[in-house]
């Protein structure tokens, strides 16, 4: 095995599933062809775990092997998409860094800034990388075909309010259905008239219906770097994403940007209009490029580690016993 071999701590679900199971689970494919993957914990030098989730068995394992480093995949801040229930995970997932990571992971420089200014403490070792999909699945159409109506498309695995449900429900009352057909793919709470809706779908069918379809909406707020929104812009979809949160540097020039219902019907005809332009010029990091970065952030912590540069956290029984508790009563 490679070095450093690396173990992510969580509970992977083929199926339909949040962005950040269907990352990690690129990763760890990545990791694996390319020979740094261990399936077991006591092999790994590295261990990366994820925002607030597996936070018991994390206590467990950093107790266990205070020699290996831990890296920490930041999400959020999640008050921006949950509420007061997000406050409170923050103050999980803040703490948490603080006490046993070695190394941080944001998922893009909106959510490291934002994070801070939520209470995040800044860490010695941090590093900014962007999600990508496995592009075994999500990749390009080799030819667009062409439709009666340009076919705009939506999907969101969560039925979260803030997923862009305002601007969808817009559209769905003011779209010009004679120009545009619209899908959603995912959980809604409150159904569409005009705008088809189905089910969440595995990865490979998802990608299939996005290929499928000519424009991405990406409307929800507070996105720390949406994995459906990568998604789409790997499958060759320019989008219209909402101009909030990291759409504005994950965009790029992949599509136009609104600010809300006032303007979104307005950039869709403009996208519409220069659609070749658009699909032409798609640029996207793909997951060869995105697991280099985490290698290379890996190392560097191996290196200062070796070097005597830092010493990674430990945890005492009795600091592992108040970390419980502190953690349950936040």
């Amino acid at each position: 095995m490679k070095s450093p071999s690396v173990h992510i701590l969580w509970k992977f679900n083929d199926g339909p599933w949040g962005g950040g199971n269907q990352f990690l689970k690129a990763l760890r494919k990545e990791l694996l062809e390319q020979g740094y993957y261990t399936e077991t914990p006591e092999q790994a030098d590295i261990i990366l775990f994820n925002s607030h989730q597996h936070q018991k068995q994390l206590l467990q394992l950093k107790k266990r092997y205070p020699d290996k480093i831990f890296v920490h995949r930041v999400d959020g801040p999640l008050s921006h998409t949950r509420g007061k229930s997000g406050i409170t995970t923050d103050r999980k997932i803040f703490y948490c860094n603080e006490i046993v990571a070695d190394g941080t992971i944001f998922q893009s420089q909106w959510s490291r800034e934002e994070s801070y200014r939520c209470g995040i403490k800044e860490q010695p070792f941090e590093a900014c990388i962007i999600n990508a999909p496995d592009p075994g699945i999500f990749h390009p159409t080799r030819k667009y075909a062409s439709h009666d109506r340009i076919r705009l498309i939506a999907t969101s695995w969560s039925a979260n309010p803030r997923k862009g449900f305002d601007v969808f429900h817009y559209l769905d009352h003011h779209l010009d259905f004679g120009r545009y057909s619209m899908m959603f793919v995912g959980n809604t709470e409150q159904a569409f008239k005009n705008i088809k809706t189905i089910a969440p779908q595995p990865s490979a069918q998802l990608a299939d219906l996005l290929r499928s379809h000519d424009i991405f909406i990406a409307a929800s707020k507070g996105e720390p770097c949406s994995n459906s929104f990568l998604e789409a812009l790997h499958c060759g979809l320019p989008a219209v994403a909402r101009n909030d949160a990291s759409y504005p540097e994950l965009l790029g020039d992949n599509g136009l940007l609104f600010e809300g219902t006032a303007d979104v019907i307005d950039k869709i005809n403009t996208l519409a209009e220069n659609i070749d332009n658009y699909r032409n010029k798609i640029k996207v990091h793909n997951i060869n490029e995105i697991t280099e970065a985490y290698l290379t952030f890996f190392r560097q912590l191996k290196n200062c580690a070796i070097q005597k540069a830092f010493t990674p956290k430990r945890l005492s029984i009795l600091k592992y016993y108040l970390i419980r508790v502190r953690l349950k009563t936040m």
